[in-house]
């Protein structure tokens, strides 16, 4: 699935961004937010990396979203909003990009 959300990412960022599109930073952030979305399930150990794998296949979007997100927020990490010649940008909360991930067990 990580390759399937490169490859959907890649076909869609590089027309938009060309010679600015930087493929090993897209990769980077796809597989950081997989790794998120995963952490954020909360897998019992009883999970098996064949169950994981297809539980995760639900998250598609929230993850090519969560990656979108981070690759754009390059360079201006912790930034909520900017403002420059009468243009200003307001940036959604990261963690609501999460809706819908809800953790299969409890830390305890």
């Amino acid at each position: 699935m990580i390759e399937e959300i490169i490859e959907d990412l890649t076909t869609e960022l590089s027309a938009e961004e060309g010679d600015k599109f930087n493929p090993a930073l897209l990769a980077s952030k796809v597989r950081t937010a997989y790794r998120a979305v995963k952490t954020a399930r909360r897998y019992p150990g009883s999970y098996t990396e064949a169950m994981i794998e297809r539980d995760m296949e639900n998250y598609y979007s929230q993850i090519r979203e969560i990656a979108m997100y981070d690759y754009n927020q390059t360079g201006a990490e912790g930034q909520t909003q900017y403002s420059q010649d009468g243009v200003s940008i307001h940036y959604v909360d990261r963690d609501s990009l999460f809706y819908g991930v809800l953790p299969i067990a409890s830390r305890g």
